[in-house]
Order: structure tokens, then sequence, then C-alpha cells
């Protein structure tokens, strides 16, 4: 199967007039400006949930938002994976019923104990023997565990590998197998591989490479979770449909030969609430084809930094419509480092100017949750976007 889709430039949508435009020229805003689509999570939420022939865990890590997880709950969330005792505190207060699966492979024994004792968690992932000790040992030796080996993967051509930091290798996946199942009367296993993935096939090969654990093991498996990395579409980047993932998965499993009862499970993030919020910034300056801006990589676009993410944008002018030719600028942000550097491009209208504003799209995953205060900056103003008349209604609030 080709992929060579997934690096295709193509147009976005973002580009199209906007409610937030009124929004900011009402407030004329010099702290970024975070906007929450909060219809568009829910959409995605409902999308995914009626696609996949399973159950579908949000990882909490990718938005922690408050406003973005109720959205997720109304699309039809109810598993959530969580990766911090503050995750499972965060969740289990929200949604008491949901069901919260332990995904950290590595956990403190504290986080153990609360998690178990103190918000009903009862899935605990592990990659090593020691882990499952301790597991065992800070549930008082519970009987209603489910315990869920990861599996390590080889390097992918993910745009985020995960591999190296977690997961045991097949020969000892298997072992863990068998000693999980004579702890716990339900075991699965899991593995990732690596976020924004546009390979449907990485998943074939990943649940080949499971089959081969689970016939070693010669363990009825209970649950498999095929984890996340769904990707989503960025100027530079336009991955296969959904039903091409959907499909590997399907192939990967077939040839399996998994028990009748085997749960399915997977953990998307991005694919469920990059495309819910959108940051505004300000340009405080510019130099040639470099715009010097109000947030950075120490804030909300930490992924366009050293990671060099590409983001769809449009220009707010502050005064008047944007005209001249679309041209390439990289972008500064707020604080002292150099470091603080977006290469982009951000492809903008030739006449940006200081005061005006850039929205910049795709923002919901990984943007504000790894925001710092670093150097005193870090404070912006949240907006959520009414669902009602097209979204043209918003309130807000400023956070710290």
């Amino acid at each position: 199967m080709t992929v060579s889709r997934c690096h295709a430039r193509v147009p976005i949508a973002f580009g199209r007039p906007s409610p937030v435009d009124a929004v900011v020229l009402a407030r004329r805003p010099e702290l970024p400006l975070l906007c929450l689509r909060p219809a568009v999570a829910t959409a995605e939420a409902a999308r995914f949930v009626a696609a996949f022939p399973g159950e579908v865990l949000y990882a909490v890590k990718c938005n922690p938002d408050e406003a973005v997880l109720r959205a997720l709950a109304v699309g039809g969330i109810t598993h959530f994976d969580v990766a911090s005792i503050n995750e499972v505190r965060l969740v289990h207060r929200l949604f008491p019923a949901a069901r919260l699966h332990f995904m950290h492979p590595v956990k403190a024994r504290s986080a153990i104990r609360e998690a178990y004792f103190d918000h009903g968690v009862r899935d605990f992932v592990l990659d090593g023997e020691a882990e499952l000790a301790k597991i065992v040992a800070e549930t008082a030796a519970a009987r209603d565990l489910r315990l869920i080996v990861r599996l390590g993967l080889a390097k992918g051509g993910a745009r985020l590998d995960l591999s190296g930091k977690f997961g045991a290798g097949v020969e000892a996946a298997g072992e863990l197998l068998r000693s999980s199942a004579k702890c716990a009367a339900t075991v699965g296993l899991t593995f990732h591989v690596g976020s924004q993935c546009c390979d449907p096939s990485a998943w074939e090969r990943a649940l080949d490479q499971a089959g081969a654990v689970v016939r070693a093991a010669a363990v009825g498996l209970d649950v498999l979770d095929v984890g996340g990395g769904f990707p989503v579409p960025y100027p530079d980047v336009r991955p296969p449909p959904l039903d091409a993932f959907l499909g590997a998965i399907a192939r990967g499993v077939s040839r399996m030969d998994l028990p009748g009862g085997c749960a399915l499970w997977c953990e998307p993030g991005r694919a469920l609430v990059a495309g819910c919020q959108s940051l505004v910034v300000q340009v405080q300056a510019r130099r040639g084809d470099t715009l010097y801006v109000n947030d950075g990589v120490y804030g909300t676009l930490s992924d366009a930094g050293v990671l060099g993410f590409r983001y769809p944008c449009r220009l707010i002018k502050a005064t008047g419509q944007g005209v001249g030719r679309m041209r390439p600028f990289d972008l500064y942000g707020p604080t002292c480092d150099t470091l603080d550097h977006m290469q982009g491009p951000f492809v903008l209208p030739d006449d940006v100017a200081e005061g005006d504003w850039i929205e910049i799209g795709q923002i919901g995953a990984y943007g504000s949750c790894l925001g710092t205060g670093f150097n005193g900056f870090g404070e912006v103003i949240r907006v959520e976007l009414a669902k009602a008349a097209g979204g043209n209604s918003a309130s807000g609030r400023k956070a710290a």
C-alpha cells in the first residue's frame, strides 16, 4: 500500500471566513487567544466511535481541557486512556461512571494504590516483570485486575516515533502475558505505532508481531489494544482516510485467530481533537520574512518548534483586509530564548504588519497542554465558540 498521499500539499478549508474575526476585532487581544469549537470535538468523537469496531479510549494527555473532555463525552467517549494520577483524578471527577485505563507502563506505587482504591481503576498497562510485581503488591493482589502488556515495536515511519522508551520484546511480552494471566482474570496486549502515523500498513505489521506474541504465550487474549497514532491533515500532509486504517486493522486482526470474546480497543488523541481548537497570536514586530508573535514553543506552539509541524493559518488585519501575494514567513515567540523559533513556513499575505493577528488552526492536539510559564509568558485568553448561529457567539475567560 502506498502512503505517498501523506506528504501531498493540499488546500486547507481553515482559510474560510470565521466567527473568530468578530471576537478578535471586538476584543483586540494582546494576549494569545485560544478558541475552542466543542462541536468539532463532539463530531469527531461520534465519527470515530461509530467507525471503530470496539472501544475508543481517548488519550487524555493530548488535550486535558475540561471543556474538550465534556465535548468528547457528548460525542460518545466513555473510556479514557489516562497516564498519570492527575489525569485519573480529573476524569474521575468529571465522569464518575467512565472507565479509566491506566496506560502508562511505569507508575508510582502511590499512583497505583490511589487509582485502584479511590478511583475504581482496574486496567493497568505494564512492560516488565518488576511493574507487574508492583501492581500486584499495591493492589493487595486483587483478582479483578485487567493487566495489559505493552509490546515494543521497531522504529517506524510515524512523524513522532515512540519506540525505545516503552515496550517488551516479542519473547519477553509472551512471558509477561503468562505471568499476568496467573495474577489476573483478564489479560491483554497493546502497542503504539507512533504519533501522526500516515501508513495504515504499520498497524498490520504490528498486529502480525502481536500475533506471534500471543501464539508463543499460549494464553487466551481478552483485550487487544491497537493504540493511537491516527493522523490528521496539515498543510503539507494529507493522510489516507480513516477507512484505510480501519481496514488495515481488520486484516491484521483476522490473521491473529483471537478468541471470540476478545475486546478490541484503540487510543486516539490527535484524531479527535486537533481541529477543535485554534490559536490567535498578535504580530508584535516584522523583520523581513520573520514575524515576532506573542506565543511560541514554550506556550501553545511547541510542536511547531523542534518537531517542525506546519499549521494552517490566516491573517486577521487590524485594519482592512489582507492583500498582496501570499508568501512564507517564519515566527519567533515572545521569550528571550532564540530557540523560541517556528520555521513553518506560515503562508500569509505580504502586507502582514505589527498589530495584525494570525489564526493558527489544528492546535487542539498537543497545544496548550504543553505550555509553560517560562520567561513570565504563558497567559492566554480562552474563548468557546458557540454552536448556535454558526458559532458566531463566544464567551471567554483568562487563564494563566
